[in-house]
């Protein structure tokens, strides 16, 4: 390995470790997308006792077993990709950070990797800290299938960050941003069954969830918690979406 490229990686980890720094001194970030999920599904499984007892809508599981953790996960990562990763990218831009770091030897696109490497390890930790305190307190099991649980959230999570870099790349500003991440999370969030479980949708509505990135992620995580086959057609929507958003992002996003 030559010098350069093995500086390559620690100037990446020294930019990650800097930006995981700036991460945690945000305390609304950490609890929304770090403690926010978790606290919900204890709540929502303590407070509502039907969530409890086995549903014959969904297959004679009780809803904290796998539809409640699989929505909280899920919500954890639609909330670093639609709101914490775009508008910190946009701030940013905004302040000159970006344009400041083209004139030095780090580049602004190690900016934007760090960015992608800090909320990746994030959603690991809220994700492993939703199901740990979920099985420990709620009796939930853990992904019967973890390896498809683990390729599901690894392209679940390409998907989403790429539509994320997709809204910092069109934003002008951080106030745009975060009012288009809002408009885009919450139809989302309900296409993936977050608050009508995809089982009780109409027919048309759970095809049209089918091929939505939250929809494909949402029922891949319940498939994979519950030691269900991922299912072809939710893998390639969210391969799609991750190469289409990523390559949208690619031509489309300004450092200056």
């Amino acid at each position: 390995m030559t010098a350069h490229a093995a500086f390559v990686p620690a100037r990446l980890a020294r930019l990650a470790g800097v930006e995981a720094r700036l991460f945690l001194r945000e305390p609304v970030a950490v609890f929304f997308a770090v403690l926010l999920p978790a606290a919900l599904l204890l709540v929502l499984g303590f407070s509502i006792p039907g969530f409890r007892d086995p549903d014959p809508a969904l297959g004679g599981q009780r809803v904290v077993d796998v539809q409640l953790p699989g929505m909280m996960v899920l919500l954890s990562v639609v909330t670093l990709a639609l709101s914490t990763l775009p508008t910190a990218l946009v701030v940013y831009r905004e302040r000159g950070v970006l344009r400041r770091m083209s004139t030095t030897p780090v580049r602004p696109s190690a900016l934007l990797g760090a960015q992608l490497v800090v909320n990746a390890v994030v959603a690991a930790a809220a994700t492993a800290l939703t199901l740990a305190l979920g099985h420990v307190l709620l009796g939930t099991p853990f992904p019967r299938a973890p390896l498809g649980f683990a390729a599901v959230f690894t392209l679940g999570c390409l998907a989403m960050f790429a539509i994320g870099l997709c809204l910092a790349a069109v934003s002008p500003n951080s106030r745009v941003v975060q009012g288009a991440g809002a408009a885009v999370m919450f139809p989302l969030l309900f296409l993936a069954g977050m608050w009508l479980p995809r089982p009780l949708m109409p027919e048309v509505l759970r095809r049209i969830s089918d091929v939505t990135p939250t929809g494909a992620f949402g029922q891949g995580l319940l498939d994979a918690l519950d030691g269900h086959g991922l299912q072809p057609l939710h893998l390639a929507v969210l391969a799609g979406w991750a190469a289409a958003a990523g390559l949208g992002a690619a031509r489309l996003f300004r450092w200056e």
